[in-house]
């Protein structure tokens, strides 16, 4: 079963208090998701192999260690996902990133794929999927479908908020991913938004509600 990682982080905590919130405006919104999105790739890249080097200091010669040429992709799901990679590519700017467009049926609530560009060695990359939320769970596994169908097999999933439903269906249909949440919230409504979570994050990060 995938090891679910929940971050019991001071920061993440207050930064998605006030995220929560509902009269948190959109600039504001914006800049707090992409700055949780740092405090968790903080985290979910702590496994990363390194190598030792030599590295010349003022004063004189110093081992250190650096990664050991992984190479890293991000994946944001669309729309939303897109507010989560420019705070990650600044800490890792080697990382190649790719893109799988889903929205999901009003009335089926299943995803429907209307975009997928990803780098051209994929398959040889850790991959880290993002998305701000993981709610009924079939865009995460459908965008993990994309990728493995495509050669990957070190994959992460990212999410700030993710409820049991979410977390349980990438569990059953992909044991071997590891998830990434910076909040496991309560549950599911009738209309398959996460309760307490945060309202819709694609409309509050573009301001298109």
């Amino acid at each position: 079963m995938a090891t679910v990682h929940v971050l019991d982080h001071p920061l993440i905590a207050h930064k998605l208090a006030i995220m929560r919130h509902r009269d948190t405006g959109v600039k504001e919104f914006r800049e707090l998701v992409g700055e949780i999105a740092a405090l968790m790739c903080f985290e979910a890249t702590r496994d990363l192999p390194t190598q030792e080097v030599e590295v010349p200091t003022p004063i004189t010669t110093a081992r250190c260690r650096m990664l050991a040429g992984k190479k890293l992709a991000i994946v944001p799901i669309l729309r939303a996902g897109l507010g989560m990679v420019d705070t990650m590519v600044g800490l890792i700017p080697s990382a190649k990133i790719g893109h799988i467009g889903l929205y999901r049926d009003p009335q089926t609530h299943e995803p429907v794929e209307y975009y997928c560009k990803l780098p051209e060695d994929i398959d040889q990359r850790q991959v880290f999927v993002v998305d701000p939320m993981l709610a009924t769970g079939g865009s995460a596994v459908a965008a993990i479908d994309f990728l493995k169908r495509r050669g990957c097999k070190q994959i992460v999933m990212m999410n700030i908020i993710g409820c049991p439903e979410g977390v349980a269906a990438v569990q059953k249909a992909h044991p071997d991913v590891e998830i990434y949440l910076a909040a496991l919230d309560e549950r599911l409504n009738e209309h398959a938004y996460i309760v307490p979570g945060l309202g819709d994050a694609g409309d509050r990060i573009f301001g298109t509600k």
